[in-house]
């Protein structure tokens, strides 16, 4: 029946192709309400629409961002504290050991710093990268996910994952093609 399928193969998922962002988006909502969880898009262009279509959370990237903000704060506030009241205090035009005012610039740096390096290293690691290799790079046509064409996957690790019955949704959701995702 299906001919692409070998079942010596393990199975990543089961993918779909469609022409059009909304035929795509359209698909995600049906492929959230028949209850799959563990499912992917791939775009040729940001899609916001998609995020809610597959049930997608919010990251908590923000919270760790204000959170790396906070510690540069801090470690700079303790760094300069450090250093011009206890290592090294000198009275400098006047003022007292501890002048708050001069202490912002190197205070503002660090908390750009921290936060910068937060945003880019959390990104990184919540995103799972870098990983060169991922399954669906297996199938030939989605080479066109960068260009014109849109996908939707549903992998084999999903609670609702059956193959014969998630490949005939698949098949009626009016994809344009339906691809087994080889591991």
């Amino acid at each position: 029946m299906f001919a692409d399928f070998d079942m010596s193969k393990k199975i990543y998922g089961i993918m779909a192709e469609f022409d059009t962002a909304t035929e795509m988006v359209d698909a995600a909502n049906e492929i959230r309400l028949a209850g799959y969880t563990k499912t992917d898009a791939f775009s040729p262009f940001p899609l916001h629409e998609i995020d809610e279509a597959l049930g997608i959370k919010r990251s908590i990237l923000p919270y760790l961002i204000f959170a790396g903000g906070i510690t540069g704060l801090l470690t700079a506030l303790g760094l300069v504290y450090f250093v011009h009241v206890l290592d090294y205090p000198i009275i400098v035009g006047g003022r007292p050991y501890f002048s708050l005012p001069s202490f912002i610039p190197p205070m503002f740096e660090l908390t750009i710093l921290f936060s910068a390096g937060t945003a880019v290293f959390g990104m990184l690691f919540l995103n799972g990268l870098p990983s060169p290799y991922h399954p669906v790079f297996n199938v030939p046509r989605f080479a066109l996910a960068t260009r014109e064409k849109f996908f939707v996957l549903i992998e084999a690790e999903d609670p609702n994952y059956d193959y014969e019955v998630t490949r005939k949704f698949m098949e009626s959701l009016k994809a344009q093609e339906v691809f087994d995702v080889p591991e």
